[in-house]
Protein backbone atom coordinates (compact mmCIF):
# COMPACT_ATOMS: atom_id res chain seq x y z
CA UNK A 1 0.00 0.00 0.00
CA UNK A 2 1.06 3.62 -0.55
CA UNK A 3 3.00 5.48 2.12
CA UNK A 4 2.75 9.17 2.92
CA UNK A 5 5.17 11.07 0.74
CA UNK A 6 7.58 13.42 2.51
CA UNK A 7 8.94 16.55 0.89
CA UNK A 8 11.33 19.32 1.90
CA UNK A 9 10.31 22.79 3.05
CA UNK A 10 11.63 24.30 -0.20
CA UNK A 11 9.28 22.23 -2.36
CA UNK A 12 7.37 24.29 -4.93
CA UNK A 13 3.69 25.02 -4.38
CA UNK A 14 2.68 23.40 -7.68
CA UNK A 15 4.57 20.21 -6.81
CA UNK A 16 2.97 20.10 -3.37
CA UNK A 17 -0.52 20.63 -4.81
CA UNK A 18 0.10 17.89 -7.38
CA UNK A 19 1.08 15.37 -4.69
CA UNK A 20 -1.98 16.20 -2.61
CA UNK A 21 -4.19 15.86 -5.69
CA UNK A 22 -2.70 12.45 -6.46
CA UNK A 23 -2.19 10.91 -3.01
CA UNK A 24 -4.58 12.95 -0.87
CA UNK A 25 -1.85 13.93 1.61
CA UNK A 26 1.83 14.66 2.11
CA UNK A 27 4.20 15.71 4.90
CA UNK A 28 6.37 18.80 4.50
CA UNK A 29 9.32 18.41 6.84
CA UNK A 30 11.17 21.02 8.89
CA UNK A 31 9.15 24.13 8.07
CA UNK A 32 9.38 25.74 11.55
CA UNK A 33 12.49 25.92 13.72
CA UNK A 34 12.65 25.69 17.52
CA UNK A 35 12.43 29.45 17.96
CA UNK A 36 9.28 29.76 15.87
CA UNK A 37 7.67 26.89 17.78
CA UNK A 38 8.53 28.44 21.12
CA UNK A 39 7.03 31.76 20.04
CA UNK A 40 3.87 30.03 18.83
CA UNK A 41 3.44 28.13 22.10
CA UNK A 42 4.01 31.25 24.13
CA UNK A 43 1.08 32.95 22.39
CA UNK A 44 -1.46 30.14 22.31
CA UNK A 45 -0.87 27.98 25.38
CA UNK A 46 -2.86 30.18 27.81
CA UNK A 47 -5.90 29.68 25.57
CA UNK A 48 -5.20 25.97 25.08
CA UNK A 49 -4.85 25.31 28.80
CA UNK A 50 -8.16 27.08 29.47
CA UNK A 51 -10.07 25.02 26.85
CA UNK A 52 -12.38 22.29 28.09
CA UNK A 53 -12.27 18.78 26.54
CA UNK A 54 -14.83 17.71 23.96
CA UNK A 55 -18.31 16.49 24.89
CA UNK A 56 -18.65 13.56 22.49
CA UNK A 57 -16.57 10.73 21.09
CA UNK A 58 -15.94 12.31 17.70
CA UNK A 59 -14.36 15.54 18.92
CA UNK A 60 -12.75 13.61 21.77
CA UNK A 61 -13.50 13.52 25.47
CA UNK A 62 -9.78 13.83 26.21
CA UNK A 63 -9.11 16.29 23.41
CA UNK A 64 -9.24 20.08 23.47
CA UNK A 65 -9.90 22.25 20.43
CA UNK A 66 -8.98 25.93 20.67
CA UNK A 67 -10.07 28.35 17.94
CA UNK A 68 -10.13 32.06 17.01
CA UNK A 69 -6.38 31.80 16.49
CA UNK A 70 -6.10 34.51 13.87
CA UNK A 71 -7.43 37.01 16.39
CA UNK A 72 -5.36 35.62 19.25
CA UNK A 73 -1.91 34.93 17.81
CA UNK A 74 0.47 36.77 15.49
CA UNK A 75 2.42 33.53 15.02
CA UNK A 76 -0.74 31.78 13.83
CA UNK A 77 -1.40 34.61 11.40
CA UNK A 78 2.05 33.99 9.93
CA UNK A 79 1.26 30.30 9.50
CA UNK A 80 -2.06 31.08 7.82
CA UNK A 81 -0.14 33.20 5.31
CA UNK A 82 2.79 30.77 4.88
CA UNK A 83 3.72 31.13 1.18
CA UNK A 84 4.18 27.43 0.42
CA UNK A 85 0.93 26.38 2.04
CA UNK A 86 -1.16 29.31 0.83
CA UNK A 87 0.14 29.08 -2.73
CA UNK A 88 -0.38 25.32 -2.59
CA UNK A 89 -3.99 25.90 -1.50
CA UNK A 90 -4.61 28.39 -4.29
CA UNK A 91 -3.10 26.05 -6.88
CA UNK A 92 -5.03 23.05 -5.61
CA UNK A 93 -8.41 24.81 -5.37
CA UNK A 94 -8.27 27.20 -8.34
CA UNK A 95 -10.09 24.83 -10.75
CA UNK A 96 -13.21 25.30 -8.61
CA UNK A 97 -13.24 28.92 -7.45
CA UNK A 98 -12.14 32.49 -8.07
CA UNK A 99 -10.86 33.00 -4.51
CA UNK A 100 -9.90 30.76 -1.61
CA UNK A 101 -10.78 31.55 2.00
CA UNK A 102 -9.68 30.52 5.46
CA UNK A 103 -11.97 27.72 6.62
CA UNK A 104 -10.84 27.24 10.22
CA UNK A 105 -8.01 27.59 12.74
CA UNK A 106 -7.90 25.16 15.64
CA UNK A 107 -5.22 23.92 18.02
CA UNK A 108 -6.03 20.25 18.62
CA UNK A 109 -4.50 18.82 21.80
CA UNK A 110 -4.88 15.04 22.13
CA UNK A 111 -4.25 14.14 25.76
CA UNK A 112 -3.15 10.81 27.24
CA UNK A 113 -5.91 8.21 27.25
CA UNK A 114 -7.72 9.58 24.21
CA UNK A 115 -8.89 6.79 21.91
CA UNK A 116 -8.59 7.02 18.13
CA UNK A 117 -11.06 9.25 16.34
CA UNK A 118 -13.35 7.64 13.81
CA UNK A 119 -11.97 7.93 10.29
CA UNK A 120 -13.73 10.52 8.15
CA UNK A 121 -13.47 13.04 5.32
CA UNK A 122 -13.48 16.73 6.24
CA UNK A 123 -15.60 17.59 3.19
CA UNK A 124 -18.56 16.10 5.05
CA UNK A 125 -18.80 19.44 6.86
CA UNK A 126 -21.07 20.37 3.93
CA UNK A 127 -23.22 17.30 4.42
CA UNK A 128 -22.15 15.31 1.41
CA UNK A 129 -23.99 17.61 -1.02
CA UNK A 130 -20.95 18.62 -3.08
CA UNK A 131 -20.30 16.58 -6.24
CA UNK A 132 -17.36 14.21 -5.84
CA UNK A 133 -15.45 15.89 -8.66
CA UNK A 134 -15.34 19.20 -6.75
CA UNK A 135 -12.54 19.31 -4.18
CA UNK A 136 -13.56 21.85 -1.51
CA UNK A 137 -10.58 21.96 0.86
CA UNK A 138 -6.82 22.14 1.25
CA UNK A 139 -5.93 21.35 4.85
CA UNK A 140 -2.92 21.42 7.15
CA UNK A 141 -1.97 20.11 10.58
CA UNK A 142 1.18 21.78 11.87
CA UNK A 143 3.05 19.61 14.37
CA UNK A 144 3.47 21.78 17.49
CA UNK A 145 4.84 18.73 19.31
CA UNK A 146 6.41 15.65 17.78
CA UNK A 147 3.79 13.36 16.22
CA UNK A 148 4.35 9.69 17.04
CA UNK A 149 2.21 6.60 16.74
CA UNK A 150 2.15 6.41 20.54
CA UNK A 151 0.93 9.96 21.17
CA UNK A 152 -1.81 10.04 18.55
CA UNK A 153 -0.23 11.01 15.24
CA UNK A 154 -2.97 11.67 12.68
CA UNK A 155 -4.08 8.54 10.86
CA UNK A 156 -4.26 8.97 7.07
CA UNK A 157 -5.34 6.64 4.27
CA UNK A 158 -3.26 7.60 1.20
CA UNK A 159 -5.12 7.46 -2.12
CA UNK A 160 -8.52 7.35 -0.38
CA UNK A 161 -9.34 10.75 -1.90
CA UNK A 162 -10.18 8.80 -5.07
CA UNK A 163 -12.26 6.09 -3.36
CA UNK A 164 -15.97 5.73 -3.91
CA UNK A 165 -18.32 6.75 -1.11
CA UNK A 166 -18.80 4.01 1.47
CA UNK A 167 -15.51 2.19 1.01
CA UNK A 168 -13.89 1.57 4.39
CA UNK A 169 -10.18 1.50 5.07
CA UNK A 170 -8.60 -1.76 6.13
CA UNK A 171 -6.00 -1.63 8.93
CA UNK A 172 -3.10 -2.21 6.52
CA UNK A 173 -4.22 0.80 4.43
CA UNK A 174 -3.88 3.29 7.32
CA UNK A 175 -0.68 5.26 7.85
CA UNK A 176 0.37 7.32 10.86
CA UNK A 177 1.58 10.84 10.03
CA UNK A 178 4.62 10.62 12.29
CA UNK A 179 6.69 13.79 12.04
CA UNK A 180 8.92 16.08 14.04
CA UNK A 181 7.60 19.26 15.60
CA UNK A 182 7.78 22.03 13.00
CA UNK A 183 6.68 19.80 10.12
CA UNK A 184 3.22 19.98 8.58
CA UNK A 185 0.78 17.40 7.27
CA UNK A 186 -1.04 18.68 4.17
CA UNK A 187 -4.16 16.84 3.03
CA UNK A 188 -7.27 17.26 0.93
CA UNK A 189 -10.86 17.47 2.10
CA UNK A 190 -11.55 14.14 0.42
CA UNK A 191 -8.86 11.98 2.02
CA UNK A 192 -9.88 9.66 4.86
CA UNK A 193 -8.14 10.46 8.13
CA UNK A 194 -8.62 10.87 11.88
CA UNK A 195 -6.80 11.62 15.10
CA UNK A 196 -4.82 8.71 16.53
CA UNK A 197 -5.02 7.17 20.00
CA UNK A 198 -2.72 8.69 22.62
CA UNK A 199 -1.21 5.85 24.64
CA UNK A 200 1.73 7.97 25.80
CA UNK A 201 2.10 10.11 28.91
CA UNK A 202 2.24 13.44 27.07
CA UNK A 203 0.03 15.69 24.95
CA UNK A 204 0.05 15.66 21.15
CA UNK A 205 -0.61 19.14 19.80
CA UNK A 206 -1.36 19.99 16.19
CA UNK A 207 -2.45 23.29 14.68
CA UNK A 208 -5.22 22.64 12.17
CA UNK A 209 -5.39 25.43 9.56
CA UNK A 210 -7.60 24.76 6.57
CA UNK A 211 -8.58 26.58 3.39
CA UNK A 212 -11.74 26.22 1.32
CA UNK A 213 -13.44 27.42 -1.85
CA UNK A 214 -14.42 31.07 -1.50
CA UNK A 215 -18.09 30.42 -2.25
CA UNK A 216 -18.67 27.92 0.56
CA UNK A 217 -19.78 28.48 4.15
CA UNK A 218 -16.77 28.45 6.51
CA UNK A 219 -16.67 25.92 9.36
CA UNK A 220 -15.28 28.52 11.76
CA UNK A 221 -17.24 31.76 11.41
CA UNK A 222 -14.35 34.14 10.85
CA UNK A 223 -16.54 37.25 11.03
CA UNK A 224 -17.37 36.38 14.65
CA UNK A 225 -14.05 34.77 15.64
CA UNK A 226 -12.20 37.73 14.11
CA UNK A 227 -14.67 40.65 13.92
CA UNK A 228 -13.99 43.91 12.06
CA UNK A 229 -12.67 45.76 15.11
CA UNK A 230 -9.82 43.20 15.27
CA UNK A 231 -9.43 42.52 11.54
CA UNK A 232 -9.00 46.24 10.77
CA UNK A 233 -5.41 46.08 12.05
CA UNK A 234 -4.40 43.20 9.76
CA UNK A 235 -2.81 43.21 6.34
CA UNK A 236 -5.38 43.49 3.55
CA UNK A 237 -4.42 40.07 2.12
CA UNK A 238 -5.09 38.38 5.46
CA UNK A 239 -8.44 40.17 5.80
CA UNK A 240 -9.38 38.99 2.32
CA UNK A 241 -8.48 35.41 3.26
CA UNK A 242 -10.69 35.66 6.33
CA UNK A 243 -13.59 36.47 4.01
CA UNK A 244 -13.63 40.27 4.09
CA UNK A 245 -13.62 40.28 0.30
CA UNK A 246 -15.87 39.36 -2.60
CA UNK A 247 -16.01 35.64 -3.32
CA UNK A 248 -17.01 36.38 -6.92
CA UNK A 249 -18.71 39.17 -8.89
CA UNK A 250 -21.89 39.17 -6.78
CA UNK A 251 -20.94 37.19 -3.68
CA UNK A 252 -20.22 38.92 -0.39
CA UNK A 253 -21.24 42.57 -0.76
CA UNK A 254 -22.99 44.40 2.05
CA UNK A 255 -25.20 47.43 2.61
CA UNK A 256 -24.08 49.71 5.46
CA UNK A 257 -27.02 50.01 7.91
CA UNK A 258 -26.80 53.80 7.92
CA UNK A 259 -29.24 56.72 7.63
CA UNK A 260 -30.44 57.51 4.08
CA UNK A 261 -27.76 58.86 1.76
CA UNK A 262 -24.84 58.58 4.18
CA UNK A 263 -23.14 55.69 2.33
CA UNK A 264 -23.40 53.88 -0.99
CA UNK A 265 -26.14 51.27 -0.94
CA UNK A 266 -24.05 48.28 -2.09
CA UNK A 267 -20.32 48.01 -1.36
CA UNK A 268 -17.69 45.26 -1.19
CA UNK A 269 -16.32 44.31 2.25
CA UNK A 270 -13.07 46.19 1.65
CA UNK A 271 -14.99 49.47 1.93
CA UNK A 272 -15.32 48.80 5.64
CA UNK A 273 -11.56 49.19 6.09
CA UNK A 274 -10.47 51.75 3.52
CA UNK A 275 -12.35 54.71 4.94
CA UNK A 276 -15.01 54.89 2.27
CA UNK A 277 -17.81 53.83 4.61
CA UNK A 278 -18.79 56.81 6.75
CA UNK A 279 -19.73 56.56 10.40
CA UNK A 280 -19.18 52.82 10.85
CA UNK A 281 -19.05 51.53 14.42
CA UNK A 282 -20.73 52.41 17.71
CA UNK A 283 -21.58 55.94 16.56
CA UNK A 284 -23.40 54.65 13.48
CA UNK A 285 -25.23 51.92 15.40
CA UNK A 286 -26.39 54.47 17.98
CA UNK A 287 -27.52 56.78 15.20
CA UNK A 288 -29.54 54.06 13.48
CA UNK A 289 -31.05 52.91 16.79
CA UNK A 290 -32.01 56.47 17.75
CA UNK A 291 -33.69 57.07 14.39
CA UNK A 292 -35.58 53.79 14.79
CA UNK A 293 -36.83 54.83 18.22
CA UNK A 294 -38.09 58.09 16.73
CA UNK A 295 -39.74 56.27 13.83
CA UNK A 296 -37.45 57.91 11.27
CA UNK A 297 -35.71 56.48 8.28
CA UNK A 298 -38.47 54.04 7.39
Amino acid sequence: MADLRRVAADTGAEDLAAIVAEDGAAIVEGVLDAGALAGLKGEIMPFVEATQPGRDDFVGRKTTRTGALVARSAACRDLVMNPLVLDGAKTFLKPFCERVQLHLTQLIRIMPGQTAQSLHRDRLAWGGFLPAEIEPQFNTIWAVTDFTQANGATQVVPDSNAWETGRRAEPDEIRNAEMDAGSVLVYSGSVIHGGGANTSDGDRMGLNITYALGWLRQEENQYLSCPPQIAKDFDADLRALLGYSMGSYALGYFTPPSPPGLNPEVVPPEFLFNGKVTGWGDELRESVSERARKGEGR
